[in-house]
Parts: C-alpha cells; structure tokens; sequence
C-alpha cells in the first residue's frame, strides 16, 4: 500500500519537481498532499494523517523552521517524520532543522538517486 505524503514549498513548480522526482526514485504513493507555506501545512496535518513531510525552509507565511517548531508543539503530528528539501547552503540553518527533528536534508537541484538514499528508510 501506498504512503501519504505532504510537500511543502512555496512554488507550485518545484512541488511538481519534486512529486516527479518520487516516482522516478521509485515511490508509489496512495496520496500526495501539497501546501504552499507551513501555515497551510499545519492546517492539512490537522486533518489528514500523513507518512512523511518533505518541506522547503524558506517560505513566506512561515518558513519550515517555524513549522518544524510548531508540529513539534503539536503532540498529534509531532512523531511524523520531516525531510528538508531546499537550496539553503548555510550548515547553521541546516543543522537548527535537525536538532528541530528533521529527519534529513535535500539540497536542490536533487536528483532521483538522492531522493532515494535519503527517502529510503521512511517510504
């Protein structure tokens, strides 16, 4: 069976980008779920049960810091794993995600065979 899967990013092209990417690294999904800030992410994760998060960090209305500290004040959607797909190159910014409980990280560009080492162990 499939998994649920919720993209985060502010650009409507980059969450097809990376939705094609799933499927190319070999991912069958039952249901995939776009928001296009962490706003819109929380209030989807308050109605739907999902697998994993991949999400950007910079978005506007709030970015994926925000959002990671706010699922994590969330005793309901706190244990679901978050990916960071982003283009942040800074370590800092990157490792205040992890310590935040992300669970990896995604640098764009990616390609399918990243998305596959990394997604692997949670689809």
């Amino acid at each position: 069976m499939g998994k649920k899967v919720l993209i985060v990013d502010d650009s409507n092209t980059m969450r097809k980008i990376i939705a094609r990417s799933l499927r190319q690294a070999g991912f069958e999904f039952e249901k995939l779920l776009e928001a296009a800030d962490g706003q819109a992410a929380l209030e989807i994760l308050a109605g739907e049960t999902v697998d994993i998060v991949l999400s950007d960090i910079n978005m506007p209305v709030m970015d994926g810091i925000e959002f990671l500290r706010q699922k994590n004040a969330d005793a309901q959607i706190k244990a679901i794993p978050v990916v960071m797909i982003t283009t942040e190159a800074g370590t800092d910014v990157l490792n205040e995600a992890l310590s935040l409980g992300a669970v990896g990280t995604i640098k764009k560009p990616f390609t399918p065979e990243q998305v596959q080492e990394v997604l692997g162990n949670f689809l």
